[in-house]
């Protein structure tokens, strides 16, 4: 799968209506067959910063998001509500799921 995060600093005007702003791009981004997931977080340190975690099953479907109309349409508008160029980290990694985290495994309840 592609594994992608992405910061994205937001104009503080904009920060508390990002999740709203986004709200088209990530409902139609969810919706593609190959989006695995595609979620938005804030940061608890910086509230002008939202985190994007988004997967797609491979180069094909990568490929079918950024060519698709919603995306197009997110370059358009989603620049003007930012502070800077969002920074991403874009990896392929051999899996199509999250791991568990077998330092943390929460024992069987029963």
């Amino acid at each position: 799968m592609i594994f992608i995060t992405a910061k994205f600093r937001v104009r503080p005007e904009h920060a508390d209506r990002w999740p709203e702003i986004v709200a088209d791009f990530t409902r139609a981004t969810r919706a593609e067959p190959g989006c695995l997931w595609f979620d938005w977080s804030r940061s608890l340190d910086d509230p002008a910063e939202y985190v994007l975690v988004e997967a797609f099953r491979d180069d094909e479907a990568g490929a079918a998001h950024v060519r698709s109309e919603h995306f197009e349409e997110a370059r358009r508008t989603l620049p003007r509500h930012l502070a800077e160029t969002p920074r991403i980290v874009n990896v392929r990694v051999p899996q199509d799921d999250w791991s568990r985290l077998g330092e943390m495994a929460v024992p069987d309840q029963g």
